[in-house]
């Protein structure tokens, strides 16, 4: 991918510039010694210094002038190579920064793309039964050997096609208490078995069938949603939180539980 061989780049750009900075700074301190040292001995060499100009050797003095003068092209050569790094850095920053807003722009219209596709899957929801022509819902009996209602089936059978959790959908409960499982007109969607906290791609699941119910909820019929200790009524828009129940199950944790009219 461009985005991450810039990256690699920057990255290497980075390390030669540190390696340049530390050179120069090397360099930097030898030249400024140099200096300090000529200005000490009055602008004499070291030699003539020490020995005085008479017993100065040419010979020694041919060659610390020779080391000076490549000691001060090396610091030129080291400082505009810290330049070229430093140039370098920052045209790759530059360039990083671009495609990341490229990417940025690709996965906005994946996501426009995603939620249009979903657009038209929910469109494919076949028309529920029990539906008045005035809005709202009739009432409805279970039927079948599950003894759910023909909306309930209906609305389980949708979100069983499009979010297969891998675990037991149940609906029908003789003993589940003054809710809508007697009466068949609620499912729970479970995400893992034996109230065990899910994993996190199966939260994010029950997330999406949640959501799924929810914006569908209006034209199939649903009721309420509970998940993760908290419900929605659709009636009354929004998530609300429920008294801790005292386990994972009990506080919905562990599934989705979608009630219908």
């Amino acid at each position: 991918m461009a985005l991450q061989k810039a990256q690699r780049a920057e990255k290497a750009a980075r390390e030669r510039l540190r390696a340049a900075e530390e050179a120069y700074r090397a360099a930097e301190r030898q030249v400024s010694g140099m200096a300090n040292l000529r200005y000490q001995t009055g602008g004499l060499d070291l030699p003539n210094a020490v020995m005085g100009r008479d017993l100065g050797e040419a010979a020694v003095l041919e060659q610390l002038a020779a080391q000076r003068a490549a000691e001060l092209a090396g610091y030129a050569r080291l400082r505009d190579e810290h330049r070229k790094a430093d140039e370098e850095a920052g045209r790759l920053i530059k360039q990083i920064q671009r495609q990341a807003e490229d990417v940025d722009q690709e996965r906005r219209k994946a996501e426009r793309l995603i939620d249009r596709i979903k657009d038209r899957l929910d469109r494919l929801v076949p028309p529920v039964p029990g539906r008045r022509a005035g809005g709202g819902f009739a009432p409805e009996l279970p039927t079948g050997a599950d003894n759910i209602t023909p909306r309930t089936r209906l609305m389980r059978e949708e979100i069983k096609d499009r979010f297969p959790t891998g675990f037991p959908v149940g609906c029908f409960r003789a003993d589940g208490g003054g809710g809508e499982h007697p009466l068949g007109r609620a499912c729970d969607f479970m995400l893992s078995s034996g109230g065990v906290m899910p994993s996190a791609d199966k939260v994010e699941l029950g997330n999406e069938i949640a959501e799924w119910a929810i914006r569908n909820g209006g034209r199939i019929g649903v009721k309420y949603v509970i998940y993760r200790q908290r419900i929605y009524n659709l009636s009354n828009p929004g998530w609300r939180p429920m008294e801790n129940r005292g386990s994972i199950t009990a506080n919905h944790f562990d599934h989705v539980h979608v009630s219908m009219l």
